[in-house]
């Protein structure tokens, strides 16, 4: 055996468990063929799959989520096209199939589904991904609805006078009824606590959520949120669940979408127990199209993002970024990947040429291979592959022959899906939303308390100029305030206890005693 296969050998093979992901190919006979695995010890350490169009890579990321599964960790996964949504079926031979495994002698291939749950933003199809404006936080939020710095600090002082209040915000009425309250009746409140929001920044941040609620944000923000419960679970013969978040119509809404992909690391990281170093994750997250997250990302949201990274691998959790170059990843974030797989990328001008030769200086240096050839040379389903041995040093650069997926290498059919979904347990659980006692009820209460209050001074004043007309002016104000003050307590009532036809009973009965 070559020195180079020796070692080979040596920096892919692990005391603990691991997974496969391809064989070795190399120009020495003698060197190739050899399996590429990765200890499952390692892999909270994060990683990028990256390539061109077409070398392969939703195929490796297919092959990788059922590797993970039968390892029983469960994993999620944004699907952008649907590619991977045939996981949850058994794949078919097929000569190409073949070919491959014709080079792959340790391979052995075995057709076979895997659970799979979907979730959905949009319609998409699949349980219903949900999320409390209290959850999203200021600083998120901002970033959904593009704010400038000082609209962002107006939004800041409404979620500081919600947390002081003990006022939840569910849903987008939450915030709406919040900022109706800040501009007129809690004005005078909030900035002797606060300081002063302008009414003209009050009135962007309203036009903003009616933009948010355009592009369907309604259905993403309210309860029940997500139960991490539900993701990270395994089925009934040890398999780590697939959760593939269907997101083809979310792309038209880039906003919304990142700021979804954030929002679900920021949960995992401050809901999930510190395990510290485990021999096998809790979870894996996978984040396809990864540059949408970092478009104009604020430096603030960025050091946060790494500081995650940094600090969810004691979670249990890793995170796997995929997208077509390296480039699309600050460099923050990159050098805190430990496993790197690379499909070809494609050199069409000087400016390729430049970019592949600088992203070829972030591999291991080896004398066994030209990385910036290879990257520019790699076949399709070809990668070269380095990660952490289980004392977290790199393991050797190698290029490798990806093993094909097991399960179908196809989008699953609409009735596929609906068959499927018919068969979730999640898909009722997730499908109504609770209507919580939240700030849109506690303080639409407080403005027609406010209001209802306002008419009857007035109208005390104008039975004083008038006192004739006294008698009938407060009744008419005492029977407004009694109507308004039963229409709140008759919809809080019957919204949230007995429906529609409750909140009329409520209605009639309360208002009847104001007659």
């Amino acid at each position: 055996m070559t020195t180079f296969a020796q070692i080979l050998k040596d920096g892919y093979t692990f005391e603990g468990k691991t997974i496969f992901l391809g064989s070795s190919q190399t120009v020495e006979k003698d060197a190739g063929d050899l399996p590429v695995c990765l200890p499952i010890s390692t892999l909270n350490r994060h990683g990028l799959i990256s390539g061109a169009t077409g070398t392969g890579k939703t195929k490796t990321i297919q092959g990788f989520l059922e590797s993970l599964s039968k390892a029983g960790i469960p994993s999620v996964i944004m699907d952008m096209k649907g590619d991977v949504s045939g996981m949850a079926f058994a794949g078919s031979p097929h000569p190409k199939i073949d070919e491959r495994l014709a080079h792959m002698s340790s391979v052995e291939w075995k057709p076979q589904e895997f659970p799979v749950e979907f979730w959905q933003l949009h319609g998409e199809g699949g349980a219903q991904l949900r999320a409390t404006i209290t959850e999203f936080g200021p600083q998120l939020l901002a970033r959904m609805m593009d704010l400038t710095d000082a609209q962002q600090g107006a939004l800041a002082i409404v979620f500081a006078y919600c947390d002081d209040k003990g006022l939840l915000l569910v849903d987008l009425d939450d915030l709406k009824t919040v900022l109706t309250f800040v501009s007129k009746e809690g004005k005078e409140e909030v900035e002797n606590t606060y300081g002063s929001v302008s009414t003209a920044t009050l009135r962007v941040l309203m036009r903003k959520i009616l933009e948010l609620e355009n592009q369907g944000a309604s259905e993403f923000f309210g309860e029940k949120s997500l139960e991490l419960s539900d993701v990270f679970r395994t089925d009934g013969e040890g398999k780590g669940q697939v959760n593939i978040v269907r997101l083809m119509q979310s792309m038209r809404y880039p906003a919304l979408f990142s700021t979804f992909m954030l929002s679900i690391l920021t949960e995992v990281y401050y809901k999930l127990p510190e395990v510290g170093d485990i021999d096998t994750p809790k979870g894996i997250i996978v984040i396809d199209e990864a540059h949408m997250l970092f478009r104009d990302i604020s430096k603030n949201l960025l050091d946060e993002i790494v500081s995650i990274l940094k600090l969810i691998r004691s979670k249990g959790v890793g995170i796997y970024f995929c997208t077509q170059t390296p480039t699309d990843i600050p460099e923050e974030v990159l050098s805190q990947l430990g496993l790197k797989i690379q499909h070809a990328l494609r050199a069409f001008t000087a400016k390729d040429n430049e970019t592949i030769k600088k992203m070829a200086k972030n591999f291991p240096v080896t004398e066994f291979y030209d990385v910036e050839t290879e990257m520019k040379e790699l076949g399709i389903g070809e990668a070269i592959i380095t990660g952490l041995n289980e004392d977290g040093r790199p393991t050797p650069l190698v290029r490798t022959l990806i093993a094909p997926p097991e399960s179908r290498m196809d989008a699953i059919t609409d009735s596929e899906l609906a068959s499927m979904l018919s068969l979730s347990d999640l898909i009722d659980k997730y499908r109504e939303t609770i209507n919580l006692e939240s700030a849109h009820e506690i303080l639409s209460e407080k403005i027609l308390t406010a209001r209802a209050e306002a008419e009857k001074i007035q109208a005390e004043k104008e039975a004083k100029k008038n006192p004739s007309l006294q008698d009938t002016l407060v009744k008419t104000a005492t029977k407004s305030i009694g109507t308004e003050i039963a229409r709140s307590i008759g919809k809080k009532i019957g919204g949230r206890q007995l429906g529609s036809i409750g909140a009329k009973i409520a209605r009639g009965i309360l208002g009847s005693i104001f007659k």
